[in-house]
């Protein structure tokens, strides 16, 4: 007998088989999937920082997640580009960078900052010894840059120096070192190689100083450990927002939902491998979409613009 119980039952079962079949689906096409980051630190410590959170989207989602250190932005752009990278952290210049050369990739998340804030500062840092007050006691000395993607440590640095009337860096100071990471231009403050330096900074507990200064990696001429009073900062800019989390657009809908939700749940079904990635000082993941990232491009067109002023 036919009654209103059975047909329910018979929905609910029909819609599992349906979900089911879906997710295995993606499973088939995409037994594996990579997983890729720019290091901001060296590459042991990016894996060990990374390694809990991709075993933890392993298991949520059914299939290996493996992890892939890029060796800088571009990378990450050209392995998105070309389907070998299926999801990617960015920053937002290097996000915005891939969506004006085509890259067919949808940010689906950002940081949530342990006060809430979804937004960090591009700085410069001197050392606290130095008698450099401002950017305007550093011309003819030399300065620390990072990846010519990076947001904090290039193309935001580039906008602010413009806004002081320095259109040109590499007239104004004696030498522009690409240091490459955010850790490599700390390294060089710290060894005298630059006398000031570009880098990522959300607050005094949050920054690629502070994660040196816990390592004891930054050193004096004598061996000894520095602190994170001896440095300073001289110029901060107004608020970037965090880099954005993406897949590949053409990943399936069943999959990206799962992704999102993956790293939507991170800090309650694996916290201690969400507290590694950000030493705890991160409060989880704020959804997002591609069009958040659209005044990016537009800081990156300026940048353009000044390259191919200085070159011209």
């Amino acid at each position: 007998m036919i009654n209103r119980r059975s047909i329910l039952l018979s929905a609910a079962a029909l819609a599992f088989v349906a979900t089911s079949a879906s997710a295995q689906d993606y499973k088939a096409k995409y037994p594996e999937l990579t997983f890729a980051v720019v290091p901001a630190e060296n590459a042991s410590g990016v894996t060990e920082r990374w390694a809990p959170f991709v075993a933890y989207l392993s298991k949520e989602l059914g299939v290996k997640v493996n992890l892939r250190i890029a060796n800088d932005y571009a990378a990450v752009i050209e392995g998105q580009r070309s389907g070998n990278i299926q999801i990617a952290s960015y920053g937002s210049a290097s996000f915005a960078r891939a969506r004006l050369t085509g890259v067919q990739t949808d940010a689906f998340a950002n940081d949530i900052n342990i006060d809430g804030s979804t937004g960090y500062y591009s700085v410069f840092f001197v050392k606290a010894s130095s008698p450099y007050k401002s950017i305007d006691n550093l011309k003819g000395k030399n300065l620390g840059l990072v990846d010519p993607n990076s947001t904090s440590g290039n193309n935001v640095p580039r906008f602010e120096l413009d806004k002081m009337g320095i259109s040109d860096a590499d007239s104004y100071f004696s030498k522009v070192v690409f240091t490459g990471s955010h850790e490599n231009a700390m390294l060089a403050l710290s060894q005298g190689t630059v006398d000031v330096a570009a880098n990522q900074w959300t607050n005094d507990n949050d920054s690629t100083l502070q994660q040196m200064i816990t390592k004891g990696m930054l050193k004096n001429a004598d061996g000894s450990v520095m602190k994170k009073d001896d440095f300073r900062i001289i110029h901060k800019s107004a608020p970037i927002i965090n880099g954005p989390y993406a897949y590949s657009s053409a990943l399936p809908e069943d999959l990206k939902a799962a992704i999102a939700k993956a790293f939507t749940d991170a800090p309650t079904k694996d916290k201690a491998a969400f507290d590694k990635l950000s030493d705890g000082q991160k409060k989880g993941f704020h959804a997002a979409t591609t069009k958040d990232w659209d005044a990016t491009i537009d800081l990156i067109k300026f940048v353009d613009a000044l390259r191919k002023k200085k070159a011209s």
